[in-house]
């Protein structure tokens, strides 16, 4: 007789059992090691995979929600509040574990050297990556994604809130909720980057562009209705790569406008900013290339790009004489 699917183990019992209605949100910390089987056939426990005690808090999820390890949310409510408990799952129900682990640890994670930056680039990635296969920027969550495994998870059941009882943040929000609230949010922005609060503004655009790429993650990559939603993200990409652009932050700005550049290779604004972005990091060739072609496509901003780029070959001048002058002064040093 076979083992069922989920098999539960209670470490600590918990001391409140509560109810689970649809959008009550649950908070627990966990830990994830993946099961496996040596040569002899017996299971072996491996290293701690994630443990969210690393994180900068608990997860967060809402019953009835749909969210993307659905496994988790069957678990939870097994449980009581401050119960904790570990779960042997089927490798079938964790498929969706390493995507997961990377929204988490991009997220969360106070470990920056093991968790990349939480911008709008993350999730491209994110996105990216189902679209061109395993890819999520940790090594171990590809080879999870490639070869998947059985898991054990250890929860520990923290709190229980009911529906009406908390207010929702945009990712608790359902579809309609989160469409709905993108206009909102581009207003609000907007507003902050008239009032020239272009780090206030920059985190606004990022928001939507989170909220798009959670709707994007239930559709499947290159049709249509993601391709709509990449669409919609374009305008946002672009204010918040021009709000990085103001704050200095120039190879973010070249990051942003290569992903919109990805979808509309002809974004005039795009190659305008990242060109300029390329400029102030030093990058003359790339710089050179993006203003010329910004140029072509919109004769309007020739006069525009004529001034960049007068400015570019002042600076390449610049720094030729400056090497000429330090090598100048090496040689000379070497020669006395």
């Amino acid at each position: 007789m076979s083992n069922p699917p989920i098999q539960k183990k209670i470490i600590h019992a918990g001391n409140h059992v509560a109810e689970f209605p649809p959008d009550t949100k649950v908070r627990f910390h966990f830990i994830t090691q993946a099961i496996t089987k040596n040569s002899d056939g017996e299971i072996v426990l491996g290293d701690v995979i994630d443990d969210s005690r690393t994180y900068s808090q608990p997860i967060e999820i809402l019953i009835g929600k749909k969210f993307k390890l659905e496994v988790w949310e069957t678990i939870v409510q097994t449980m009581a509040v401050n119960e904790v408990a570990e779960f042997h799952v089927e490798k079938n129900l964790c498929l969706a574990y390493p995507l997961v682990a990377k929204t988490l640890r991009d997220a969360y994670s106070k470990d920056k050297s093991k968790a990349h930056e939480h911008t709008p680039s993350s999730h491209c990635c994110g996105a990216m990556a189902l679209a061109n296969g395993p890819k999520l920027g940790y090594d171990d969550l590809n080879q999870l994604m490639e070869k998947p495994t059985d898991m054990l998870f250890r929860i520990e059941l923290l709190g229980v809130d009911l529906p009406q009882s908390y207010k929702k943040e945009t990712w608790q929000m359902d579809e309609i909720e989160r469409l709905n609230a993108l206009p909102r949010l581009k207003q609000e922005g907007n507003e902050l980057y008239q009032n020239k609060k272009n780090a206030e503004a920059s985190s606004i655009y990022a928001q939507a562009i989170g909220i798009i790429e959670q709707l994007q993650l239930k559709e499947k990559p290159g049709e249509e209705e993601w391709k709509n939603l990449a669409d919609m993200k374009i305008p946002f990409l672009l204010n918040y790569s021009q709000c990085q652009l103001l704050l200095g932050n120039y190879y973010e700005v070249i990051e942003q406008c290569s992903q919109v550049l990805v979808h509309q290779p002809d974004n005039v604004k795009a190659l305008f900013r990242r060109g300029m972005a390329h400029l102030n990091a030093w990058n003359p060739k790339e710089a050179k290339s993006d203003f010329e072609k910004a140029a072509i496509i919109d004769p309007s901003l020739s006069k525009t790009v004529q001034q960049q780029l007068n400015k570019l070959e002042e600076m390449i001048k610049e720094k030729n004489k400056s090497d000429k002058a330090w090598l100048s002064q090496a040689f000379g040093k070497t020669s006395s």
